[in-house]
């Protein structure tokens, strides 16, 4: 069953995930800068940040956020206090990072969004806080997962219409042997966020797919659940049996051509289960 949770009219909702320690959903609204909490044990919901635009974020081993932020700027948020990380990456002044996703050993691989200078890149954040750039070239970069066997990497390029299969090592971070996984066609919508299940399956948003999809191993589609909004942007698995797949969307400022639950948080009841994201484990100032 489908449920929405919230509508704060998030322009572009995004980056939702689970925060194991506190039992509550996080998300953002990138452009306006905002974050909100959901407490699925109460039911109540509340905007929690409101600052610079944050792209995405993860979860710190001690329970704060890190935000990623526009300018290549990185910084780690506690509950209204903001602790500068990084001030910008000079080649990223006219972009901003879009998703993030913390590796099985706290390294952080972020991406961002091309601008009119230069396509977008994808940079690994290393536990020493040093920053590393591992692809360029990237049209929109956007959803990642790490197979369960912690060797492989799903990366998805929304402009391109594709996701693809890295081989990763944990040991040092590095990624080889690109190929495309899964190829979509326009009427399929972008492919956006993308989370993992326990059964090692693929789970991908589709932005003006108006839907969520589970693809089988070959890439394909094997199953879709619609959304009543056109821009889907990612998905998460959370709750207590990780079995709640939480859904944002975009659209909230232009409700009247995408629906009136356009950038609402939505949830599904799943008989699919997720896992734990990992946690980051970057060193702060």
């Amino acid at each position: 069953m489908l449920e929405c949770l919230a509508d704060y009219g998030c322009e572009t909702g995004e980056n939702p995930l689970w925060h194991p320690l506190e039992k509550r959903l996080y998300w953002c609204d990138i452009p306006r800068g905002r974050i909100f909490r959901f407490d699925p044990a109460t039911g109540a919901h509340e905007q929690c940040y409101q600052g610079r635009t944050v792209g995405g974020f993860s979860v710190q081993c001690d329970g704060s956020l890190l935000l990623f932020m526009d300018r290549g700027a990185i910084a780690n948020w506690r509950e209204g206090k903001l602790t500068t990380v990084l001030a910008e990456i000079e080649q990223e002044r006219d972009s901003r990072f879009n998703d993030v996703i913390a590796d099985p050993v706290g390294r952080v691989f972020c991406g961002t969004m091309s601008s009119a200078a230069r396509k977008g890149s994808l940079y690994r954040l290393n536990l020493d806080g040093s920053l590393d750039r591992v692809l360029t070239g990237i049209g929109c970069s956007n959803g990642m997962a790490f197979t369960q066997d912690q060797k492989g990497f799903y990366y998805t390029d929304s402009f391109a219409r594709e996701i693809y299969l890295f081989d990763y090592s944990a040991d040092d971070g590095t990624l080889h042997n690109q190929r495309v996984f899964a190829r979509f066609e326009e009427t399929d919508g972008l492919p956006d966020g993308v989370t993992l299940d326990a059964e090692d399956r693929l789970w991908s948003a589709f932005w003006n797919g108006a839907c969520i999809a589970q693809l089988d191993a070959t890439g394909r589609i094997a199953q879709k659940v619609s959304l009543p909004v056109p821009k889907v942007s990612s998905l998460t698995f959370g709750g207590a049996d990780y079995r709640d797949i939480y859904i944002t969307t975009a659209g909230g400022h232009t409700k009247l051509e995408d629906g009136p639950l356009a950038g609402a948080l939505f949830r599904l009841k799943s008989q699919a289960r997720g896992v734990p994201e990992f946690y980051s484990r970057i060193p702060v100032p």
